[in-house]
């Protein structure tokens, strides 16, 4: 029995405290509390530029090779261009060059037109067609030109000499390296003689450069006196710029 009197006060006490505790939160609403949250933000930055430079010789060519006819009916000059287009084709696989190589790029029909008189009426008819022919190895462009200009083609142009993709992508890879070096070189150099303690790279940008050497011209040819094509790939440079930032410290 005294152990049990004992207890009862603590007991009583406790259960006042809850009960007045569950009056006040159904009178006064939930207690309020807050948690104080500090945002640091890291300002101070430092940014540097690196550019890598691949010198490559083109392993590849892409040449567009096209037809142009006027005549008096369309059906005429589409006879006439369909079949330029198709021996190009026949010729250019002859040189062995895959036929998911050769594309058509643009077909168009146009009407020219006579208003002298007074009046408008349809004079003849322009049929274009052309081909666009990516060539590997590079050394068949010569003769692929050669061969389309014999067969009827009038219109060459817009040559670009590059790399294949696989290989490209290799050099890009290099030329990154390389970028990447000469930018933390160049960070390391910089912060040393400004007096500065550079932390991690938090951001990296890149840009891409060395398009394909292109010659976007046409070149009209008078088939009975043109001499070989003499066309040179020459040399081309892929490069790459990288931007490192970095936090300071």
């Amino acid at each position: 029995m005294g152990f049990s009197a004992g207890l009862r006060t603590p007991f009583f006490t406790v259960l006042f405290i809850l009960t007045g505790f569950f009056l006040y939160t159904k009178i006064a609403g939930p207690i309020p509390f807050s948690v104080n949250s500090i945002t640091t933000t890291k300002t101070d930055v430092f940014a540097v530029s690196g550019t890598g430079e691949v010198a490559v010789v083109p392993d590849t060519a892409r040449v567009n090779l096209g037809i142009t006819v006027t005549q008096s009916t369309v059906a005429g000059a589409q006879s006439q261009a369909n079949g330029v287009i198709n021996q190009v084709t026949k010729d250019l696989k002859a040189l062995g060059i895959d036929e998911k190589k050769i594309k058509t790029v643009n077909y168009s029909v146009n009407p020219t037109y006579d208003f002298s008189g007074g009046t408008q009426r349809i004079r003849d008819y322009n049929v274009n067609a052309t081909l666009e022919v990516e060539i590997t190895p590079i050394d068949k462009v010569n003769d692929a030109i050669d061969k389309a200009t014999a067969a009827g083609a009038n219109t060459i142009g817009n040559i670009q000499f590059t790399v294949n993709e696989e290989k490209q992508k290799e050099l890009q890879r290099q030329a990154r390296k390389e970028a990447i070096d000469e930018a933390k070189e160049k960070a390391e150099e910089l912060a040393s003689d400004a007096g500065m303690n550079l932390g991690k790279i938090i951001n990296v940008s890149e840009s891409s450069g060395g398009s394909p050497i292109m010659f976007d011209r046409a070149l009209p040819f008078a088939m009975e006196e043109k001499e070989s094509t003499q066309v040179s790939p020459g040399e081309t440079t892929i490069t790459v710029s990288i931007t490192l930032t970095y936090e300071v410290r």
